[in-house]
């Protein structure tokens, strides 16, 4: 059985998050907002089943799936495109593939000890995040 990921995780770092932002074509503006923001990510984890929400006091963003399966996702309050989502387990990692209209789109999640870490990549940029476990 794949690590257990569900709790509701804040942010203590992120490494590169603006040049993902801006190999995504998010204007300057937004940016530099969602750059200076702390993140909370809730995980609700059910066997192969997820739901992920990602909030901010700017925008917030949710997705659900089951892992191993396709689906259409709208990445409306990010870069506001449509991508064919696959999301399957690499190991102990949670690993994202997006196909859309930038190439290498997609992200992982993995935990180190009591740390949830994120990579999120689009084409050659990619980002890192950090997330301590709050509850």
């Amino acid at each position: 059985m794949p690590v257990d990921l569900s709790g509701r995780w804040e942010m203590v770092s992120n490494e590169n998050f603006e040049d993902v932002m801006k190999a995504l074509d998010i204007d300057f503006a937004t940016r530099k907002i969602a750059v200076h923001l702390t993140q909370t990510k809730v995980i609700v984890q059910d066997g192969d089943k997820f739901e992920i929400k990602t909030l901010s006091t700017f925008r917030n963003y949710e997705v659900k799936f089951t892992v191993g399966v396709e689906f259409e996702e709208h990445t409306k309050g990010l870069d506001n495109r449509v991508v064919k989502t696959l999301i399957k387990w690499e190991g102990d990692k949670l690993v994202c593939t997006q196909k859309g209209e930038k190439a290498n789109r997609g992200w992982k999640h993995w935990m180190e000890g009591d740390k949830l870490h994120m990579e999120v990549s689009c084409e050659d940029k990619v980002c890192h995040l950090v997330f301590k476990r709050k509850e």
